[in-house]
């Protein structure tokens, strides 16, 4: 099973644990890619059964564990833990007392169970001491095939370095190349739960804010529509007008390209706060901002006017942006009863929290609660310079927002 999700032209596709991708070349290796090297016994089997082994019951038992022992290292090779547990070094250890024995007692085709021992060891050990086992090794086989079948033995030896250096190198570039598709694989995944995160975030503050412009202005045109016509036509006016506009922030923010200006939520605010017969008082001062940082700020005024406009009810709400050089800070301050700054959200990164992981994330911090004469504050800080701007998309840390109005 496969999902697949696209953002800004680009398509990111993500498949189960373990799933095979059109990227992959066959299977993954396992032990059953090792059983057919079993054939380099052949010719010590085919002189127990002709008759040419002494002793042949201790050559067929001898063969028989060397085999069994083979099998159980190779199946436990492909997985960490089992090859790095006590039993499959063991079990290791034993093959190679077990390669000694039979070779120096029989000598002849027995010889080539060390390049078998080197493929066992080559597919468990893996770091420094994989060289130094190879060398020894070799150095082990050579010397015993010496006595047995004089400059011969060089071939012996030979291929038990070849077969423990290559299947070492082989099985660690595919443990490599397995490593880096789940490093991907999980990278696309958080690719794809930040961009879910930022969509729900988007969708939570333009919905929450949007209806609860057009609850008030539809409140106002519906008591105004008796004693003053006009007046409620202008309300139904805004109505469309906000309508229109949330059309267009959904479709920016689904596409990832949403940019937020704050003399725009500024100017929204009073709008809805005077709907919501709700006094507004905005002053603003200080350096010009970087768009990121309107932006950030933006969201804060409308999730905070939002909140005054549905819990509060207040008479009064003070809107207030002071900038110095390096910091810019916004306040929001009403004078409700309070009784609502218990309100918790149910859905967890929505609204205030969710903005304060926003904030946190770009370099800022937000804070939320009772004010000191009562009512509610919601106050914002942010860097002015842009370069100070972290990315406010990426995945937030932490955080816990105490006694905030949803």
């Amino acid at each position: 099973m496969a999902w697949t999700w696209k953002r800004n032209c680009k398509t990111v596709t993500l498949r189960k644990s373990g799933e095979p991708g059109a990227d992959e070349m066959g299977l993954p290796p396992g032990g059953f890619a090792m059983l057919p090297w079993l054939l380099m016994g052949m010719g010590a089997f085919s002189n127990l059964v002709q008759g040419k082994t002494p002793n042949p019951w201790i050559g067929g038992l001898g063969l028989f564990a060397f085999n069994s022992l083979y099998i159980h290292v190779v199946f436990r090779a492909f997985a960490k833990e089992w090859r790095q547990a006590r039993s499959t070094r063991v079990a290791l250890v034993l093959m190679g007392l077990l390669t000694c024995g039979l070779a120096i007692g029989y000598g002849d085709s027995w010889l080539w169970f060390f390049p078998l021992l080197g493929l066992a060891v080559g597919s468990v050990v893996r770091g420094k001491l994989l060289g130094r086992l190879a060398v020894g090794l070799s150095v082990l086989a050579g010397t015993i095939g010496w006595f047995h079948e004089g400059w011969t033995a060089v071939n012996i030896a030979y291929g038990t370095f070849l077969s423990t250096a290559v299947t070492a190198a082989i099985l660690s570039l595919s443990d490599a190349v397995r490593e880096l598709r789940a490093a991907r694989e999980e990278l696309a995944r958080r690719a794809v739960e930040k961009e879910r995160l930022r969509f729900s975030r988007d969708l939570h503050d333009l919905l929450g804010h949007t209806l609860s412009v057009i609850v008030v202005k539809s409140e106002a045109a519906r008591r105004l529509a008796h004693r003053d016509l006009t007046a409620a036509l202008v309300q139904v006016t805004d109505i469309e007008s906000v309508g229109r506009q949330a059309l267009t922030e959904i479709r920016e923010a689904v596409t990832g390209y949403r940019e937020g200006s704050l003399a725009t939520e500024l100017d929204g605010a009073r709008s809805v706060l005077s709907a919501a017969g709700v006094e507004p008082a905005v002053r603003r001062s200080g350096t010009p901002l970087a768009p990121q940082t309107e932006a950030l700020l933006g969201w804060v005024v409308r999730e905070a006017v939002t909140n005054v406009v549905r819990h509060s009810g207040a008479a009064r709400c003070d809107i207030t942006v002071d900038g110095t050089p390096e910091r810019v800070r916004l306040t929001v301050t009403d004078d409700g009863t309070g009784a609502s700054s218990t309100h918790q959200e149910p859905v967890a990164g929505t609204g205030l929290k969710g903005l304060k992981e926003r904030l946190a994330a770009a370099g800022g911090s937000l804070e939320a609660g009772p004010g000191s004469r009562g009512g509610f504050t919601v106050s914002a800080e942010l860097p002015v310079d842009p370069e100070e701007l972290r990315d406010p998309l990426r995945d937030p840390g932490e955080s816990q927002l105490v006694g905030h109005r949803g």
